[in-house]
């Protein structure tokens, strides 16, 4: 019976132990060059799992376009702001950021959709926007090095922790593509698109679009030799963030209640916390703890009916 909702949790882990790994890049990958290992990575997986469970003829011409629309705004844009994200802001303000996916998904739904939007979720999109607000200002110490949005050198850190203006944008951003991703893709899962197919689609034109833009001199300034161990560790965060984590997600909604289900798999922001306690040894402030405890209850305040 509890399933869907281990699932979900399991989901949220899986997605939060990607941005782990994704962080120790930072400075050794470029930002277009994770990307184009990640989608590929991601896409080599997901199709051969789609083909082994017969999932590619599940999806239909007008499924395709859906899923090439959320491709667009929920990993071509999403997924690159998501990784610039945590290079400029690191992974637990990132995690936090991502919790804006469901405000604005609200908001999207209530202008395209013309869905209502009630007092109880209106209430959660004020406590969703103080949770992040709170955990900001619960800033850690600036690390040793920080990278540049952009596919460049990272560059040094400010000598005192300061709110990165620069990395919230990128993270606003990432939620908002976000929630536009999961619009388009809504309907083609609603008619029965098989999880993994649906990942391939959406990853393998990413990866596409990302290996084309390599032609472009931005998109290829990390000239540094490939490393072994920064390839591990790029396919590893696919593995576990796209791969097992949106499966996992995916499998979650079919199975139980989505306002709960979507709840569950928003607290990245709690289970990042002790990673990033075990990794860096230094505990989050309390601020940090409740600011995501906030986040996730406003989160449930607009999900849960």
């Amino acid at each position: 019976m509890f399933l869907p909702e281990i699932m979900a949790v399991g989901a949220a882990a899986c997605i939060a132990l990607s941005a782990m790994f994704i962080s120790e890049l930072n400075g050794r990958v470029g930002l277009f060059r994770l990307t184009r290992w990640q989608m590929s990575a991601a896409f080599l997986m997901t199709s051969a799992l789609a083909s082994l469970l017969g999932g590619w003829g599940s999806i239909s011409l007008h499924g395709l376009g859906l899923l090439a629309a959320s491709s667009v705004f929920g990993i071509m844009i999403a997924t690159t702001a998501y990784f610039a994200t945590i290079y400029a802001a690191g992974p637990r303000v990132t995690a936090l950021l991502f919790s804006l996916t469901s405000p604005f998904a609200l908001a999207l739904g209530y202008v395209v959709f013309g869905e209502t939007v009630t007092l109880r979720q209106s209430v959660g999109v004020v406590l969703v926007l103080s949770g992040v607000a709170l955990a900001i200002r619960a800033r850690s110490p600036a690390p040793a090095v920080a990278a540049a949005a952009a596919d460049a050198p990272p560059v040094p850190a400010p000598a005192r922790a300061r709110v990165n203006w620069t990395g919230i944008g990128l993270g606003v951003l990432t939620a908002f593509g976000q929630a536009l991703g999961n619009l388009f893709a809504r309907p083609a899962m609603a008619a029965g698109v098989e999880p993994f197919a649906a990942m391939a689609v959406r990853s393998g034109l990413a990866a596409a679009f990302f290996l084309a833009l390599a032609v472009f001199p931005f998109a290829r300034t990390d000239r540094s030799p490939v490393k072994a161990r920064n390839v591990g560790l790029a396919v590893t965060s696919a593995l576990f963030g796209t791969v097992l984590g949106m499966s996992l997600l995916m499998a979650a909604l079919r199975e139980g209640d989505v306002g709960v289900i979507s709840t569950l798999s928003s607290m990245a922001p709690v289970v990042i916390l002790p990673m990033v306690w075990i990794r860096t040894r230094t505990a989050p402030r309390p601020m940090a703890w409740l600011g995501a405890g906030v986040a996730i209850l406003g989160t449930a305040f607009i999900s849960i009916g």
